[in-house]
């Protein structure tokens, strides 16, 4: 059995507008490649270091690291971006998860 894999991503938005287009077809994306949503904004709190608390956080499930590769560089994803580029700032990651031990 594959690790889950995260997607863990920080956007600081310059352009609201753009920025819902970009969303839309972003989740469209994420749906089509099975990722769930775990965080997608919302408040958060610096609660140790020194750590600037980010405008916007999105973190997004997958069945596996792999897919969440699939999703980042399938041609739907990649036609969001180009309507994302200059309506946000964004830092982005994939992360496996822990095994789950039964």
């Amino acid at each position: 059995m594959s690790q889950k894999g995260y997607l863990i991503a920080e956007a600081k938005v310059t352009d609201l507008a753009a920025y819902d287009i970009y969303k839309g077809l972003a989740q469209a994306a994420i749906a089509h490649y099975g990722g769930q949503y775990l965080v997608r904004g919302g408040n958060s709190e610096v609660l140790e270091g020194k750590w600037t608390p980010p405008q916007r956080m999105v973190i997004v499930e997958f069945e596996s690291v792999e897919q969440a590769r699939r999703f980042y560089h399938s041609t739907e994803y990649q036609a969001a971006r180009k309507v994302r580029e200059n309506a946000a700032e964004m830092n982005m990651l994939v992360i496996a998860g822990v095994d789950n031990l039964v």
